[in-house]
């Protein structure tokens, strides 16, 4: 999915809910901080997202706009409706969400998730793509090693999950300085 493509879906989920403001938490997400980000984070055709005042309207997205739709019949690309629930983040994530909102957008707001705040929860997540995705991220600079480490501490997991998390970005992390690793005291 390219950044226009979810500038098209934002718009449309506007419409089709009647609401101003759509929250995209999936991968796509990355398109709001990183307009031109790496290949390697694009391969999803779908957004993941959800009226910020109204999620219980989800489901209109999903059958207007969603998988196997018309819409993705003709564009090759779909939105899914989700839910707030649906990833696990940070507190305080949504005083960082990256706001895109221009003509494409029918001057609508779409919110993304900032990156540190996407790579704890792709982490959290823990599926098979989420690992290669989160260390892309890393090796682009796009998320730091260090700033990713108090994200995953604040999120609202076991101290045992944190941890194995944190043990996962220090093995996996390119790039080392004081403090990092954490240490393990």
């Amino acid at each position: 999915m390219k950044r226009k493509e979810l500038e098209h879906i934002i718009r449309a989920a506007a419409a089709i809910t009647d609401q101003y403001e759509i929250v995209v938490v999936g991968s796509q997400s990355i398109l709001g901080a990183v307009p031109n980000a790496p290949e390697a984070l694009l391969q999803s055709m779908e957004a993941d997202i959800y009226p910020m005042h109204r999620p219980d309207l989800a489901d209109l997205i999903d059958g207007a706009i969603g998988e196997l739709s018309p819409f993705e019949e003709r564009f090759g690309y779909y939105a899914q409706g989700v839910g707030p629930e649906t990833a696990t983040l940070p507190m305080g994530w949504e005083s960082r969400l990256i706001k895109i909102k221009n003509a494409n957008t029918d001057l609508r707001i779409g919110y993304c998730l900032e990156p540190h705040d996407l790579a704890a929860s792709k982490l959290v997540a823990g599926r098979e793509k989420d690992w290669p995705f989160v260390t892309t991220m890393l090796q682009h600079q796009i998320v730091d090693p260090a700033t990713l480490i108090e994200r995953l501490a604040a999120l609202p997991i076991t101290g045992e999950h944190q941890e194995r998390l944190s043990r996962w970005l220090a093995a996996n992390a390119p790039i080392k300085g004081p403090g990092f690793p954490p240490s393990r005291e």
